[in-house]
């Protein structure tokens, strides 16, 4: 992340050089599995400055993007979710305030790329179901600890 006093100042954050290693590491056949987080919206949604909001949503915007394309010329599989949503609300109606915390909204799950015949179950997932829904992917075992389920039928 940038060294600047709020997000706000540099919404771009660090987002196209992390885009770059991912795209790096998409072609790379060592890797089995890439993690990345896009911190923009969530960071500069906490600034409350919607301008900034929505440039970093842009930005973000254009890297998946860019990643999903790469995904799907490699024969990648992507998965595409949060953990929560901040940046879709910037101001409450109600209070005539800049809304600056997380919201509880549903987050989307978007498989790109996703091996033939892949079918998501119907809207009723959780952020506990994310890692087991990779580890199906992966043709990995789900150990007994993981109280979540695979969101693929």
């Amino acid at each position: 992340s940038p060294k600047v006093a709020t997000y706000d100042m540099q919404p771009e954050m660090s987002a196209q050089e992390v885009c770059e290693n991912v795209l790096k590491a998409v072609k790379n056949p060592e890797y089995q599995f890439v993690l990345v987080n896009f911190a923009n919206p969530d960071m500069v949604g906490h600034t409350g400055v919607v301008e900034a909001a929505t440039k970093a949503c842009h930005v973000v915007d254009e890297c998946v993007g860019k990643i999903a394309k790469e995904c799907k010329e490699n024969d990648v599989v992507m998965l595409l979710t949060a953990d929560h949503g901040n940046a879709e609300v910037m101001f409450d109606e109600e209070k005539q305030t800049p809304e600056t915390a997380h919201t509880t909204n549903d987050v989307p799950f978007v498989v790109i790329n996703a091996p033939q015949g892949t079918e998501l179950r119907d809207g009723d997932g959780a952020l506990c179901d994310v890692a087991p829904t990779v580890l199906q992917l992966l043709g990995i075992k789900q150990p007994a600890e993981m109280t979540g389920k695979s969101l693929i039928k």
